[in-house]
């Protein structure tokens, strides 16, 4: 069954460079654990109250996948 990484990016300041090798690395850990991104960086419209920063879900074959991919050393 699939499983799902969810966050909620904050904007932090940090340099757009920075997040964007940020970015390009972390798929690097995912890839072992078959990790994608299913939502990330898109637009979005708030329908009610405040929202800042952006969500990003990310799909894992299994709740382990997920798990060993969050625990892993490379994410870590």
């Amino acid at each position: 069954m699939t499983a799902y990484a969810i966050a909620r990016l904050m904007p932090t300041g940090q340099p757009h460079d920075e997040v964007l090798d940020y970015i390009e690395r972390i798929q690097a850990t995912m890839d072992p654990y078959e990790g994608r991104f299913l939502v990330h960086g898109t637009a979005h419209e708030v329908m009610e109250g405040d929202w800042p920063g952006s969500v990003v879900v990310i799909g894992f074959p299994s709740l382990d996948a997920a798990r060993a991919w969050y625990d892993s050393d490379a994410y870590r």
